[in-house]
């Protein structure tokens, strides 16, 4: 008998993002604007917190949810900036990373045959997750909204195979946010349906303008919600490994088994840095947004001026120019880049069928990079226009 693996793994792709990233090791001189990843150190005190853990041997197992006191943390956290409070006994679980907070609510309630609507273009690590549990992506066209979800367009996806829906805003690979009159809209036609919502906040505290609204601060859907969040963008804590997710006590006893199955708990140690950043770091992300929005701003004033049509992102720290007037799909287009510009950025389509004909820029690099990866950029166009 043939040994075989789970075919729905043999379709998952290698992401757009390490494609680009890992051909840097054939152009050592390009410039490298893939990664999402703050360039910014872990806080001192978050560091020091962690070195603490280790040095006490506090390096065993956790409660399989979390250390009843990173619980806690952020559930002060939500509560003190937001307004919302969850329960840190029975509604939180501490996880590796948003992603794995991720993956845990999925299984947890995505059954073969349902289906989970996704707002385009979108980060591209969803849609592996929920094929996986043999459920079905329903993509939500953004491109002609300014990159919003739609309220009339999202109704008239809805149907009774509906399982969920998740919204990831700041958006990666857009950035943009969602304002609170178009939220209010959102969530009444979210409350007329009984659906599961997700609601992927790693980038809300990289807002740069006006303030973050949660769909958790709406109570009518506090029932059947996922907040997804962590450390990773907010304090530059991406291979600390520490993301949480909260939701509604009945469903978070099952989300917490599929946890426990899959990895026992968090990092101990990194469990113990984050209760430092949580509780005394909380200033550390408007000081890094200080920086994110000088870069946003450069990036943003020199791919207009290169005629490219491009939204302002509010959030996050990804820009998301168009480039269909180089009539090249977005894949060919990044190729070019790279080995005739030197620019090493990813494809739109990397990001589904709706992320074609655009580019996406990270800007989580320091100035430097990010003037010689414009002025390579400039001059590839330059050359194409040329052609």
């Amino acid at each position: 008998m043939k040994l075989t693996i789970n075919e729905k793994v043999e379709m998952i792709p290698v992401p757009g993002i390490r494609q680009f990233s890992n051909r840097l090791v054939d152009f050592p001189n390009a410039v490298n604007l893939t990664i999402g990843q703050p360039d910014f150190p872990t806080p001192e005190a978050v560091k020091n917190a962690g070195i603490r853990a280790i040095e006490n041997n506090e390096t065993g197992y956790s409660h399989n949810a979390g250390l009843i006191e990173l619980r806690q943390a952020v559930s002060s956290f939500f509560k003190d900036k937001y307004g919302f409070f969850y329960n840190p006994e029975n509604e939180i679980v501490i996880t590796n990373g948003a992603s794995e907070a991720i993956d845990s609510a999925f299984r947890t309630i995505l059954s073969p045959g349902d289906e989970v609507i996704l707002p385009t273009p979108l980060y591209l690590g969803y849609e592996p997750i929920i094929e996986l549990c043999g459920a079905k992506v329903v993509y939500l066209d953004t491109t002609d909204t300014a990159f919003q979800p739609s309220p009339e367009r999202l109704e008239s996806l809805i149907t009774p195979k509906t399982k969920a829906i998740l919204f990831n805003f700041p958006s990666n690979p857009t950035g943009v946010t969602i304002e609170k009159e178009q939220m209010d809209k959102l969530v009444l036609v979210l409350e007329k349906h009984n659906v599961f919502i997700l609601s992927d906040e790693i980038y809300s505290e990289n807002t740069f303008s006006g303030n973050h609204v949660s769909f958790a601060q709406y109570e009518v859907l506090r029932d059947r919600l996922f907040l997804i969040h962590g450390l990773s963008k907010s304090h530059s804590m991406t291979g600390w490994r520490i993301g949480y997710v909260l939701g509604p006590a009945n469903f978070m006893e099952h989300v917490l088994k599929v946890h426990l199955y899959n990895s026992v708990c968090a990092s101990v140690p990194s469990q113990h840095a984050g209760i430092v950043a949580l509780n005394e770091c909380r200033h550390i992300p408007a000081e890094m947004n200080l920086e994110y929005v000088k870069r946003r701003d450069f990036v943003y004033d020199r791919l207009m001026k290169m005629g490219l049509d491009v939204v302002k992102p509010n959030g996050a720290f990804y820009i998301f120019p168009s480039i269909k007037k180089y009539g090249m799909d977005s894949y060919l287009f990044a190729t070019r880049l790279l080995e005739e510009g030197g620019v090493a950025a990813v494809p739109g389509s990397a990001f589904s069928e709706y992320g074609e004909g655009y580019l996406r820029i990270s800007y989580a690099y320091a100035m430097p990079v990010l003037e010689k990866g414009m002025d390579r950029l400039e001059k590839f166009l330059l050359e194409l226009s040329v052609l």
